[in-house]
């Protein structure tokens, strides 16, 4: 499902948390992912902050875990919620999030990344999603997000130039304030 912001995304996965909702897999692009994903995949998602869930159990299990989750994501401002129920469908899906690295990097040719990795409590990952977000949109260097957000863990992937030293040297930058922001917030 998307949502009008990374925020809203990020405050869903705490709620979803909380409420006790179990989930196999809480898994969040950021609207730069799901660009690099639908150019890569074929994919067409709107160009949004998305989650991708995934509940197991029996049939009747899953549509009413899916049922609570599509209600906290509509109280978060979620843009839509839909429900792959097919196989294929969710195999498709989980392929093209399987492929998010290839996909950030083809989006920018020639480059290299450095990926990041940063965990922080559940409580404070917005706003070390989002201070990260402000540091990369304030930099050179392009850093799509992307995470494992049901345990409060992100990546991202800043695309750098090899042969550019300025370059290298803002990813450093980048990936040292984020290393001091996760140690700040727990």
């Amino acid at each position: 499902c998307g949502f009008a912001s990374l925020h809203d995304a990020v405050t869903a996965v705490i709620e979803t948390i909380q409420s006790g909702l179990p989930m196999a897999r809480i898994e969040f692009l950021d609207a730069a992912t799901v660009a690099a994903c639908n150019a890569y995949s074929g994919m067409t998602m709107p160009l949004t902050p998305h989650l991708l869930v995934e509940f197991h159990g029996t049939p009747a299990a899953v549509a009413e875990q899916a049922a609570r989750f599509g209600a906290i994501a509509a109280d978060h401002g979620s843009t839509g919620f839909v429900w792959a129920d097919r196989q294929e469908d969710r195999t498709r899906l989980w392929a093209m999030r399987h492929q998010a690295y290839r996909a950030i990097l083809a989006s920018r040719p020639g480059s290299v990344a450095i990926v990041t990795d940063v965990c922080v409590p559940i409580s404070r990952l917005a706003e070390a999603v989002e201070e990260t977000q402000a540091d990369i949109a304030a930099s050179a260097v392009p850093g799509p997000i992307l995470g494992h957000v049901g345990d409060g863990n992100f990546h991202a992937i800043l695309l750098i130039d090899p042969a550019s030293g300025d370059e290298r040297a803002e990813a450093a930058r980048l990936a040292g304030r984020m290393a001091e922001r996760a140690l700040r917030l727990g």
